[in-house]
């Protein structure tokens, strides 16, 4: 008989050796990483393809927006120069008698890529990418700043509850009170007026703060009531109760515990916000109490397009689509944020 210890080959001296152990052959198992309510939202989020070029598309208007003094540049336009009346471009007519621009499309040349603006021959290419840069960044100042409010406001109202709770809910009624569509035209000529002398014209940087304040007041009182029921319904549960028990400071519960839980609604209410700021401030500018001659902005465009629109239709076409676009890709890239965080909420 053969002895077993003289087995020819590697592997069976492996196999028999009895100073192995049977285990050793079994790969160990790959260590298994946890990941953050974070990275599960953006995993879900990177699948979902209308998210991510609804979100592409926002940032290159973002983009867009902070390029158009290079993009005017490389036109070789700016939005103020009225290049139908300045006698240095009467070589280059871009208007005819009637104050009608030139060509088709409302003046679509190589020149002038969006063509002109009627009576004046401004270039609506460059007012349209310094109308959006006003307009997004004055947006996006806004709605952080409502945002930051409402959190704040509704954090301590939600926490703290009783007294603290009834007083703040009793304020948040005061302001819903009043009708906003409304008010910011009857309010915003009388915060101009009150710092501004009305035989003086008012500066542009002086509109932006007055509209920044009266968006801003009349803006915050949706995210404090949806933060608030959110931390009404987080502040009886166990993990809070824990930490209460363990001698954790309100401070601290609300940051560390409460705050981490209601960022969710809080980034989907963000990206729902913002194209309705946009909107508004555009709304404004069309009204006459918002950004005036010659400031380019979204709101103003659409204005000047509503006296040319039997004349000149093409003049509402670029703007319209522009913001067409960006709303509803921002509308979109909420939705898909709203899933990406809460899955069950699938469309």
């Amino acid at each position: 008989m053969t002895s077993p210890t003289k087995a020819e080959g590697s592997g069976s001296a492996v196999a028999l050796d009895p100073e192995l152990d049977s285990t050793s052959q079994v790969d160990e198992p790959r260590k298994l990483e946890g990941r953050s309510p974070g990275q599960l939202m953006w995993q879900r989020f990177r699948r979902d393809r209308t998210g991510m070029l609804c979100a592409g598309v926002v940032i290159f208007y973002f983009v867009i927006a902070l390029s158009a003094p290079l993009l005017t540049a490389l036109s070789g336009t700016n939005p103020y120069t009225l290049y139908g009346q300045d006698p240095t471009y009467a070589d280059t007519p871009v208007l005819d008698e009637f104050g009608l621009p030139l060509g088709y499309f409302g003046g679509v040349s190589g020149e002038h890529w969006f063509g002109v603006e009627p009576q004046y021959g401004r270039d609506l290419f460059a007012m349209l990418m310094y109308g959006m840069r006003t307009s997004l960044f004055m947006a996006l100042g806004v709605t952080t700043l409502v945002m930051l409010t409402g959190v704040v406001i509704g954090l301590i109202g939600g926490y703290f509850g009783a007294r603290t709770d009834y007083w703040i809910g009793r304020v948040t009624d005061f302001f819903l009170s009043f009708p906003q569509q409304l008010f910011f035209i009857a309010f915003m000529p009388v915060v101009t007026a009150f710092f501004v002398d009305p035989r003086e014209e008012t500066p542009t940087y002086f509109r932006a703060l007055a509209m920044l304040i009266v968006l801003w007041l009349l803006g915050w009182m949706g995210m404090a009531r949806l933060v608030r029921s959110t931390v009404l319904s987080l502040r009886e549960r166990e993990f809070v109760e824990a930490a209460k028990v363990s001698g954790a400071s309100p401070w601290r519960i609300v940051r560390k515990e409460i705050l981490p839980n209601v960022v969710s609604p809080i980034l989907v209410q963000f990206t729902y916000q913002l194209p309705s700021t946009i909107l508004t401030i555009a709304f404004l500018s069309f009204a006459g109490v918002g950004f005036v001659e010659p400031t380019p902005d979204w709101g103003r465009l659409f204005a000047a397009g509503a006296k040319y629109a039997e004349q000149d239709p093409a003049f509402m076409f670029f703007p319209g689509v522009a913001l067409v676009i960006f709303i509803l890709c921002f509308n979109l890239l909420g939705d898909s944020v709203r899933d990406a965080f809460d899955p069950k909420s699938g469309r």
